[in-house]
């Protein structure tokens, strides 16, 4: 199937790691041009050669610290400078599993505020300057990354993913006269380069194997063992897509079937 995402251009918010990067890696095999921001230069340098010698497309690193507002517009301006446009926005950025942790006589007004600064602040101020030069566009597509966390109780830090659902039905509508669309894809337990040490942590931890700590880790699945993030960005991948113009304001999990709950 042809997703029509030839001369497009992306940009994807934490593109220097994990579900971020293999987005990038499959929007660039795909013909789009695409810009990738974290705050660390050097490991996001290093992911823009990485990408673009195995697809052969043109990927820019933006150094980007996505919690300050005026960083955040130059990263989009730089974007659009560089490609001449901008097609599709991919928020991703955010510490994985939040910072609102523990239980709540643990969680402090600091880290709850960090989690609300770090994740929906950053996905809200980046889909407002992109959402400009999308308009003039009448195309675009807006995919925020969320967490299966705001489906479950367990962690406070999981509010942060209801408020980004929020956010996309309220883009979607507000947007959706332009040719704009907007979803929300949330992971589960999704295989990173963070993935093997926490397995072997938990191995030692518990005395098993690290395969058998995987599996009691990640195995509650539907499909019985962990997603990969390059299975998550083939989501994104096609939501970013003209093919996927009748998907907005949805929510769509991405976690191999992760949880028992029904949702119609």
């Amino acid at each position: 199937m042809d997703l029509q995402l030839a001369g497009k251009v992306a940009l994807v918010t934490g593109g220097s790691v994990g579900i971020g990067k293999a987005t990038a890696l499959q929007l660039s095999q795909e013909g789009v041009g695409v810009a990738i921001c974290a705050r660390t230069r050097e490991t996001l340098e290093a992911a823009a050669n990485e990408i673009s010698q195995q697809t052969g497309g043109r990927v820019l690193p933006v150094p980007t610290d996505t919690t300050v507002p005026e960083q955040v517009n130059a990263m989009v301006q730089t974007t659009v400078d560089a490609f001449g446009r901008l097609d599709i926005l991919v928020n991703n950025a955010g510490r994985p599993g939040g910072q609102a942790t523990g239980p709540l006589s643990e969680v402090s007004d600091e880290d709850a505020m960090e989690d609300i600064t770090f994740k929906f602040m950053t996905y809200l101020r980046s889909s407002r300057a992109a959402a400009e030069h999308m308009k003039r566009q009448g195309f675009g597509r807006i995919i925020n990354v969320g967490g299966l966390a705001g489906r479950n109780v367990g962690t406070i830090a999981g509010a942060r993913n209801l408020a980004i659902t929020h956010l996309t039905k309220n883009l979607s509508v507000e947007l959706g006269q332009y040719g704009i669309t907007a979803n929300v894809v949330h992971p589960g337990g999704t295989r990173t380069e963070r993935t093997a040490g926490l397995v072997a942590a938990e191995a030692q931890k518990r005395g098993i194997s690290e395969a058998e700590a995987e599996k009691q880790m990640y195995g509650d699945t539907a499909i019985r063992r962990i997603v990969d993030a390059e299975e998550v960005g083939y989501v994104i991948t096609f939501l970013a897509s003209p093919l996927s113009v009748s998907v907005t304001g949805e929510v769509i999990a991405a976690g191999g079937g992760s949880g028992r709950a029904l949702y119609i």
